[in-house]
């Protein structure tokens, strides 16, 4: 056995036997009226108007999925757990939406993006790296959640997710910083990867990670509203919306960011 498939058994069955509580949080579960329609809001706000087609990575249980499948999104779910796959595809039978849950790894999931014309160096996968992909294929949006923590290498798991997107689709990142160890340790234990980003990543971090994969991008700041949360933090919360390179003709010029900012704040 692969050390890869190793630490993807160890992480999987780590979040297998957390899914049968994990909505018992405010924040996972969705189960005030109040918190499903804040998150609802900031994602009609960040994500592209319905029907866009949208992947959410770590899905866990499903409950962005059913918020964006509900806002009439095509939307795919992705998580390594196939307990929390199966929440989150009851979810969606539940409330009798249409979507597709798969199980996967979220740093390199099982779904195609566009593919970019040869003269076309503006485009997401001109990214060094990026897979070969079908043409016609791309994401309108993709949404993460919580997730970067737990990726032995965030910055691979961001620009896959970058070539993922069609030209001028959103990366949407939800994220925090909630431990004060310089260090924190991994919740996985032995056979699990180290993870560089175990305790969170401030919003600076991150930022600067996402610089040179994107056209522009903007911080929204989301530890002050409480509702979002079940209740007041007191760590650094906060959303990084960001929108990928554009396929233009040469005379097009690059986009203006004025022109960037202003759909994402939609």
């Amino acid at each position: 056995m692969t050390a890869l498939r190793t630490h993807a058994s160890v992480v999987a069955s780590y979040w297998d036997a957390a899914a049968p509580t994990f909505d018992r949080e405010p924040d996972h579960g969705l189960w005030e009226e109040s918190t499903r329609a804040a998150w609802a809001r900031l994602l009609a706000r960040w994500v592209p108007e319905p029907p866009a087609r949208v992947l959410d990575l770590g899905c866990g249980t499903g409950s962005l999925t059913v918020l964006l499948a509900a806002a009439g999104h095509r939307v795919t779910g992705v998580d390594l757990s196939p307990a929390m796959v199966g929440a989150a595809r009851a979810k969606l039978a539940d409330a009798g939406l249409a979507g597709e849950v798969l199980v996967g790894d979220a740093a390199d999931p099982p779904v195609r993006g566009p593919a970019a014309p040869a003269d076309d160096p503006g485009h997401a996968d001109a990214i060094p790296g990026a897979p070969p992909v079908t043409p016609g294929d791309g994401w309108d949006a993709v949404v993460v959640r919580h997730l970067l923590w737990t990726m032995p290498d965030p910055l691979a798991a961001l620009r896959r997710w970058v070539s993922l997107l069609r030209p001028g689709g959103r990366l949407v990142l939800i994220e925090g910083r909630w431990a004060e160890s310089a260090a924190p340790s991994s919740p996985y234990g032995e056979g699990a990867e180290p993870l560089p980003w175990a305790g969170g990543v401030p919003a600076e971090a991150l930022e600067e990670a996402i610089r040179p994969l994107v056209a522009a991008w903007m911080t929204v700041p989301l530890s002050g509203d409480p509702v979002l949360w079940g209740g007041p933090v007191d760590d650094e919360r906060y959303a990084v919306v960001a929108r990928s390179r554009w396929a233009r003709r040469p005379e097009q010029g690059p986009p203006r960011l004025t022109e960037v900012l202003r759909a994402a704040r939609r």
